[in-house]
């Protein structure tokens, strides 16, 4: 049996060529997290991607995107130009799942998209403070009905820099 089935994050954005009989093929790099060392590692791997399939990696995927992947090794060789025998080994893929979805951006949008992300979120915390500040107004001016006092729970807006270490173990 050959198969290998893996989760990772794309090294590169995918490379997408056609054969002279006008099939579509794309390849990629994947890093995939190494989680049986204390250290962080990552193994790295090269995916190859056949029909529209590919065709929709390469419109879809970007380098970072996490996705899955469902193949089979497959090792080839060539002759370089010394003469020597290269052997490759590869995954060529079967299925791919976009475990990350949005469309791919392209080098000028991804700069101000990134730009536009830091307003927006600096936008929405003050938004949520002053929503929490005029709430807590309220509810201090209205007679509590329950038996808990207001100090007993913290209405501090989330901050999501609190989530960045979620993704700390994967490489990219």
């Amino acid at each position: 049996m050959n198969s290998v089935v893996l989760i990772g994050r794309l090294t590169k954005d995918p490379e997408l060529r056609f054969i002279p009989s006008g099939k579509a093929v794309a390849t990629f790099g994947l890093a995939v997290n190494n989680s049986y060392s204390k250290e962080k590692q990552a193994d790295f791997f090269n995916i190859v991607v056949w029909g529209k399939t590919a065709e929709n990696c390469a419109n879809y995927l970007a380098k970072g995107r996490l996705v899955g992947v469902k193949g089979r090794l497959q090792t080839r060789n060539y002759e370089n130009k010394q003469g020597i025998k290269v052997y490759i080994t590869e995954i060529v893929a079967d299925q791919v799942e976009f475990l990350e979805w949005g469309d791919k951006p392209t080098q000028g949008q991804s700069q101000s998209q990134s730009q536009n992300q830091s307003q927006s979120q600096s936008q929405s915390q003050s938004q949520s403070q002053s929503q929490s500040q005029s709430q807590s107004q309220s509810q201090s001016q209205q007679p509590s009905n329950n038996d808990f006092s207001q100090n007993d729970f913290n209405k501090e807006s989330i901050d999501l820099k609190d989530f960045e270490e979620i993704d700390e173990d994967i490489p990219f």
